[in-house]
């Protein structure tokens, strides 16, 4: 068996005992973590830098791979949405998957060992199977009318079928139906996706962008741009006065667990409105897409002063230079250096686990457990041990 060490050891929840020694099999299953003065005559394996579980990346696009680059940063989330509509189209298949296959490795490389991913499309079906890393594809409904939610409902269902007919024996691979967003989502479409199975897991981004807010407590904003460029007469329409937060949640049955993505303009009044919900959630945080499209960092203060549940993900490389998890927690330490990295690495770790339903096997190094180890060297980069 073999034995490691490192100058601090994450294990998920916290840091350990300087000195201790993590006894573990040769495929990375966690056998103990023990003292050292255990094992002073054992051959340990000692690194310089921080070992912690291998990262969950909780909310990711990545069938969205080949736009790396492809749109400007800085001009706000109606005209990256406008752009993602125009461009994600004009690449063929086979610049698609090989987008998505150097994606994956690259992901994998900084330590990513499961992924909350974004399906439209089937286009993730194969590349997740033989990815060797844990899944939950959450597949999106889009339709902001009521008419026809029926009708577009068939689509999700459709892909969803897809991604449930795939086995694996050694990895976690699951998948539900999701809202994309509230500006996105009709009420007759909400109430297909609550009811297509109970207790299901339920990813929405939310409150990314300040025009989102605005329409619904008053019908005003940038949104209207979105609307006229998808040819959706709002007529309809009638704001609440309230956030999109408070407006479309309820139409969720309380037994869905939920991850709020973004949360960018995500106000006091709202954390206190979930928290007063008496549901299962967590706040899952992008901040390098935050700032690749808004220009703006989530009010992360507000987040630790209310004791929420935070997570962390990449969005895609649309919205991103990189799928790692260890840069959002550098973004975040350089905006917020008051918060420490034991909590950063706890985000990145057990919380991601915890948010997809996955503690039980990896995010923390604990016995029975095969999370993924990695190494976080002294130059901060990563090295994937097991």
């Amino acid at each position: 068996m073999p034995f490691i060490k490192a100058s601090r050891i994450h294990n998920g929840h916290r840091f350990v005992t300087e000195g201790s020694i993590i006894e573990i099999t040769e495929d990375g299953t966690i056998i103990n973590i023990h003292g050292s003065s255990h094992f002073t005559e054992q051959p340990v394996q000692e690194y310089k830098g921080i070992i912690c579980p291998g990262f969950v990346n909780v909310h990711c696009h990545l069938e969205l791979s080949h736009m790396h680059g492809v749109i400007g940063e800085g001009e706000g989330l109606v005209t990256f949405l406008q752009q993602v509509m125009l461009q994600r189209n004009n690449f063929s298949s086979e610049e698609k998957n090989a987008a998505l296959q150097q994606a994956l490795g690259r992901m994998k490389a900084a330590g990513t060992v499961a992924v909350g991913d974004i399906a439209n499309t089937a286009d993730t079906l194969e590349p997740r199977l033989a990815a060797a890393m844990h899944f939950h594809t959450f597949i999106e409904s889009i339709g902001f009318t009521d008419d026809h939610a029926a009708d577009r409902f068939l689509w999700p269902q459709k892909i969803y079928e897809q991604f449930a007919g795939q086995p694996s024996a050694d990895y976690l691979l699951r998948q539900s139906i999701v809202p994309h967003a509230p500006y996105s989502v009709s009420p007759a479409l909400f109430g297909l996706i609550d009811q297509h199975k109970s207790k299901s897991l339920v990813s929405i981004h939310n409150e990314e962008t300040l025009a989102e807010n605005e329409y619904y407590r008053e019908k005003s904003g940038r949104m209207k741009e979105l609307y006229d460029a998808l040819h959706i007469d709002d007529a309809f329409f009638t704001p609440s006065g309230k956030t999109s937060l408070q407006t479309c949640m309820p139409y969720l049955s309380k037994d869905h667990p939920l991850i709020l993505v973004h949360n960018t303009y995500m106000e006091e009044q709202d954390t206190d409105w979930l928290q007063g919900e008496n549901r299962e959630y967590y706040l899952c945080l992008c901040p390098n897409a935050n700032w690749y499209i808004e220009r703006r960092m989530p009010p992360i203060p507000l987040f630790l002063k209310k004791d929420m549940n935070i997570c962390l993900g990449t969005d895609s490389l649309a919205s991103n230079h990189q799928l790692s998890i260890l840069a959002e927690i550098q973004t975040i330490k350089s905006h917020f250096p008051g918060i420490d990295i034991e909590t950063l690495l706890r985000w990145g770790t057990l919380n991601g686990a915890k948010a997809l339903q996955m503690e039980h096997i990896i995010g923390s190094l604990e016995a029975g457990k095969r999370p993924g180890i990695i190494l976080i060297d002294e130059e901060e980069q990563i090295k994937v041990l097991y």
